[in-house]
C-alpha cells in the first residue's frame, strides 16, 4: 500500500518548499506572472506544456493540442493546483541530476552489466543471462527514460500519473475541446469515449512506481538493498537511490524524490534508514544536494519583514500607541 502524498506533509514542516509549490500553482493558472525565477518558470511550463499535449494526444485526433496550449498558456491551466507539485518535483529533480551528471551523460542510457541496449530487453529469449537484479534495474532505467521527451527534455509520463489526477486531466482538456466544437452533443459523445479509450489505456504498471517497487524487491531477495543503495549513491545514480528510497518507505516516486531534494542534512539519514546502514555513504548525497541552487529547504526561507512586521502590529492592537 502507498501512503499518501507527501507533498502536504512536506509543505507544512517546510515554509520554503510550501511558497515555491504556492508560485508554482500561482504561475501555472496565471503564466504571465514573474515570481518564478527564469529556470523554474522555463523548467515548470515546459514539462506542463508536455503533460497537456501527452494527454490531449491520448485522445486520438478530437483535441487539437497546439491551440489547446495556445489557449491555457494565456489564460491559465484549469487543474493547475492538481498538477503544480507534480510539474515543480519534476523539474527540481531533473535540476538535480542535470548538475550532478558529467558531461555527455545520457540520463536514459545507463544500464547494468551485461545489457549492450535497452532495444533488445523487450524480445529477450528465454536464456536471457541477465539477473532478476539486473532486469529489474533495467526496467527501472526504460521507466525513467519514458519520463524525457524525444529531445531529452524532462516530462511527466502518462502511465506515472496518478489515476484520478490523469482523469481530471483528461476531462478539462475534453471539456474544452467541446466548448470549441459549440458544445455539440454528438462531439461531446465522441469524446466521451475518447475519455473512457484513454483511461482503459493508461498503465500504471510500466510506470517508475511500479519498476521501482519491483527493483526493489529483487535486492530484498538477494539481501542487496543497502550496498546498491551505497552504490547508488556513490555513482550520483540519483533514480536507481529515489527509486528504492521509495519503495522502501512506500511512497510514490516523485514524492520521495521531492523529499530528498528539500531535505536538511540531517533529514537525510531518517528518510534513507531502511537502506543504508552506513550513514557515512552520504556524504556523495549531502555534497550534491548542497551545490544545487535555490533548493527549498526549511533553512533557506528568506527573512520577510513585510510579513513579521504585520504579524507583529496585528498582535499590538489598534490601540497599542495610545
Amino acid at each position: 500500500m502507498v501512503h499518501a502524498s507527501l507533498f502536504s506533509q512536506l509543505a507544512s514542516v517546510n515554509p520554503a518548499l510550501s511558497a515555491c509549490l504556492r508560485e508554482t500553482a500561482e504561475f501555472l493558472a496565471a503564466p504571465a506572472a514573474t515570481r518564478l525565477s527564469e529556470e523554474q518558470r522555463a523548467l515548470a511550463l515546459g514539462i506542463a506544456r508536455r503533460l497537456v499535449g501527452d494527454s490531449a494526444a491520448m485522445l486520438g485526433g478530437a483535441v487539437d493540442s497546439v491551440a489547446l496550449w495556445a489557449d491555457w498558456s494565456a489564460q491559465g491551466l484549469p487543474g493547475a493546483s492538481q498538477i503544480a507539485g507534480l510539474c515543480f518535483a519534476r523539474a527540481e529533480e531533473h535540476r538535480w541530476r542535470e548538475q550532478s551528471a558529467p558531461p555527455g551523460h545520457d540520463f536514459g542510457t545507463v544500464l547494468p552489466e551485461g545489457a549492450a541496449s535497452l532495444a533488445p530487453v523487450a524480445s529477450a529469449p528465454a536464456e536471457d543471462p541477465l539477473s532478476e537484479v539486473d532486469r529489474s534495474y533495467l526496467a527501472l532505467r526504460i521507466a525513467d527514460q519514458r519520463r524525457f521527451d524525444a529531445l531529452g527534455h524532462p516530462a511527466v509520463a502518462i502511465d506515472d500519473l496518478d489515476p484520478d489526477l490523469f482523469r481530471s486531466l483528461l476531462l478539462d482538456i475534453a471539456a474544452w475541446a467541446l466548448v470549441q466544437s459549440g458544445k455539440d452533443p454528438a462531439q461531446a459523445a465522441r469524446l466521451g469515449e475518447a475519455v473512457r479509450g484513454a483511461l482503459a489505456r493508461h498503465d500504471p504498471a510500466r510506470g517508475i512506481d511500479a519498476a521501482a517497487i519491483a527493483y526493489h524487491a529483487a535486492l530484498v531477495a538477494v539481501g542487496a538493498q543497502s550496498d546498491s543503495a551505497a552504490a547508488a549513491i556513490a555513482r550520483h545514480d540519483w533514480p536507481a537511490l529515489i527509486a528504492l528510497a521509495a519503495a522502501a518507505q512506500k511512497y510514490r516516486y516523485a514524492d520521495m524524490a521531492l523529499a530528498l531534494i528539500t531535505a536538511e542534512p540531517a533529514q537525510l539519514a531518517p528518510l534513507l534508514a531502511p537502506l543504508l546502514r552506513d550513514h557515512g555513504a552520504l556524504a556523495p548525497l549531502e555534497g550534491s544536494l548542497a551545490m544545487l541552487a535555490n533548493r527549498a529547504v526549511a533553512s533557506a526561507t528568506p527573512d520577510d519583514y513585510a510579513a513579521a512586521l504585520q504579524a507583529r502590529a496585528a498582535t499590538l492592537g489598534d490601540g497599542a500607541g495610545a
